[in-house]
């Protein structure tokens, strides 16, 4: 009886060695997202606001020029 419960304990303890040989080597994957530049989108927004301010500034101050 004490051989079998050897044999069962070294079985056990390969698969659990083959087990977490196997976990440690999953792959892993990365996922990398180059950023997004819009720069040119923000930039014309903001030259249409100051369009806009200096046409009202305009409107209001005709004699500024």
């Amino acid at each position: 009886m004490t051989r079998t419960k050897s044999r069962r304990t070294v079985a056990l303890l390969g698969v659990a060695a083959m087990a977490m040989g196997a976990a440690a080597c999953t792959p892993t994957v990365r996922l990398q997202v180059d950023p997004i530049q819009i720069n040119a989108k923000l930039d014309a927004d903001i030259r249409v606001r100051l369009d806009r301010e200096l046409q009202n500034l305009l409107a209001e101050n005709p004699n500024l020029f």
